[in-house]
């Protein structure tokens, strides 16, 4: 797959593809599941002013929900797969639209569920669980709604909200598809004027070149292009950040971060305590700035030198089938239950490989998780997409745990703690290489690697953490998200966190334009939290074994059957406590002290 052309989708081998027939076995069968799911809301109707009457109609409601929200994941995710493997494909865009407006018709339907679960005594809720053992299985489901009775509304207005679910995925949904159907890039010229295909895909390795013309030019023709519809993907972040504002008014919170926490019992301190404790480690950012200027040797370090490695002649590719190996060795310190699950996934074609024409960019573990996850990847040859593997699947395997261990309810784990399984894996593989070589350019290359993970997953979404809270800001104070103002902040916070030694291009300034999470509601920071755990459970798993593998593997298993930070406490870390963030920016800065010293 290392040519240079980017393939159509029938042209990928299908051993390289996901098979989706385990979830519909053809497109016939997805349309006659559609159909049928369109009885639901008349069936749900029926339930309306009875979810108090008895333990027994609750606990008969709370079971239909489960089947329910089986069949409307097998129809989202088999529907979002195809969709993503060619955006350009209307065909399969119909059926994602279907398949929402599905999903919202029924949410609609049910919405009266949650204002009853509110009104239902506490004395008489402690019946229903003294009456009907069976309810215990709820009972997490059910604390979580009585919760927040404060954001909770009346069912004409539940049943509202409910409905403008779907409007609420627009500012989403067009930026996806300019970003990855519409947007269409010149070829990047190296320096011998050669051209190479640019797309979302294929930046960063580009980016990643030894060649700094080819570099320079897959940056500018990047921003070049991006710049020319700046102001219509700046009409869709405002357009998210106005729904996202509707929605936390309509429910009473006071920002649009506290809506967004609370649904996942994390508290605002952990947000703004993140940024705090980067803001006070910058300086060792800084210089890991420098140093990567001096090993580069260059008079001005530009922001298309961040992704290059600083070790000469040492990156080597690593194809597809010798990248599963070193990731399955790695992650033997799980045990032989997990690699077990890993090779399956590897062999029964859980995951979508390589990049074709009009696929999705990026790479992610899909939200349906049974009879197993799905995996979307873009793999090229390089290092950076063999840690890929192993984070994707990472999160897969997490998904797999929870949904073998946990009933439907409680499956499902909270967005705080999915990146700490992903991120484990990928210290594991990067402690499992560094283990294996003594050689100074190995060890060196290895360890910018592991710095660069840092500054991507803790410094660098820290910045976007902060840029979306100052865009949240913003936004609730009525300003317009307009393109001026979102290059000046993001302009200006790419400044503060690179520091003096960093040329900031103007062209960097737009980078706001091309980053997806932008949408996905204040998500960005848990990538820095996840990492920290995880850096905290990676020295568990290699210091104290089997102790810490089976706590881990209880926490995997846990799903959403407790709050995040209780969860985490299961694996051993304590992120209402500053400690593990503190830990990694100090392992930061001692990762460069080492580097500086072997090159």
């Amino acid at each position: 797959m290392a040519s240079e052309k980017i393939p159509m989708r029938n042209e990928i081998p299908e051993e390289y593809t996901w098979d989706l027939t385990a979830i519909f076995a053809s497109d016939q069968q997805w349309l006659a599941e559609y159909e049928a799911l369109a009885q639901i809301p008349a069936e749900l109707e029926k339930r309306r002013g009875t979810l108090g009457s008895s333990g027994e109609a609750l606990l008969d409601f709370l079971q239909q929900e489960d089947a329910i929200s089986l069949r409307l994941e097998a129809l989202m995710g088999y529907a979002s797969c195809k969709g993503d493997q060619d955006l350009a494909n209307g065909y399969y865009q119909d059926l994602r639209g279907k398949a929402m407006s599905r999903c919202v018709e029924i949410s609609s339907a049910a919405a009266f569920a949650t204002p009853e679960i509110m009104a239902i005594p506490e004395e008489t809720l402690a019946g229903f669980y003294r009456d009907c053992p069976e309810l215990e299985t709820y009972r997490r489901s059910i604390y979580k709604i009585r919760r927040r009775a404060e954001h909770i509304l009346s069912p004409a207005e539940e049943k509202l909200l409910a409905a403008a679910g779907e409007m609420a995925d627009s500012p989403d949904n067009i930026g996806s598809a300019l970003r990855n159907a519409d947007l269409r890039f010149d070829d990047a010229v190296d320096s011998q004027g050669s051209k190479h295909p640019l797309s979302g895909g294929t930046l960063v390795p580009l980016m990643e070149s030894g060649d700094r013309v080819l570099r320079k030019s897959a940056f500018e023709n990047c921003y070049a292009r991006y710049g020319e519809f700046q102001n219509t993907v700046a009409a869709t972040l405002d357009a998210q950040f106005k729904q996202l504002n509707f929605f936390a008014r309509a429910r009473n919170y006071p920002s649009t971060l506290a809506a967004a926490l609370d649904r996942t019992e994390v508290p605002e301190a952990v947000y703004t305590n993140l940024i705090a404790a980067v803001h006070e480690n910058l300086e060792a950012m800084y210089r890991y700035v420098r140093l990567r200027k001096k090993a580069l040797g260059v008079e001005e370090l530009h922001m298309y030198d961040v992704y290059t490695p600083i070790v000469a002649d040492v990156a080597v590719e690593i194809p597809y089938e010798e990248a599963k190996e070193k990731v399955i060795a790695a992650l033997g310190v799980l045990g032989e239950d997990y690699v077990a699950l890993l090779k399956k996934g590897f062999t029964e074609r859980w995951i979508d490989v390589y990049e074709n024409q009009g696929k999705r960019g990026g790479a992610y573990s899909s939200g349906i998780s049974r009879p197993h996850p799905y995996v979307l990847l873009n793999h090229k040859d390089t290092l950076d997409s063999m840690f890929t593997i192993a984070h994707e699947m990472g999160h897969a395997l997490h998904s797999y745990y929870s949904c073998q261990n946990q009933p439907v309810n409680t499956s499902d784990y909270v967005i705080f703690v999915a990146e700490v399984a992903s991120t484990c894996n990928e210290i594991l593989l990067m402690r499992s290489l560094l283990s294996q070589t003594e050689d100074k350019k190995q060890r060196a290359y290895l360890i910018n690697h592991f710095l660069d993970q840092f500054k991507g997953t803790i410094y660098r979404q820290a910045m976007f953490a902060e840029f979306e809270l100052e865009m949240g800001r913003l936004s609730w104070q009525g300003e317009t998200l307009t393109a001026e103002l979102l290059r000046e902040k993001y302009w200006a916070l790419n400044k503060l966190y690179f520091g003096p030694d960093m040329v900031s291009d103007e062209e960097i300034a737009l980078e706001w334009a091309r980053i997806p999470h932008f949408f996905y509601n204040y998500y960005v920071f848990q990538y820095a939290t996840g990492f920290s755990a995880a850096a905290a459970i990676a020295e568990r798993i290699l210091t104290e074994g089997e102790p810490a593998v089976a706590d881990y593997k209880r926490f995997l298993s846990s799903g959403g059957s407790a709050d995040p930070i209780s969860l985490l406490k299961i694996a051993g870390v304590d992120m209402a406590s500053p400690q593990p963030v503190n830990a990694a920016l100090k392992l930061f800065d001692r990762l460069v002290g080492e580097l500086e010293a072997l090159i």
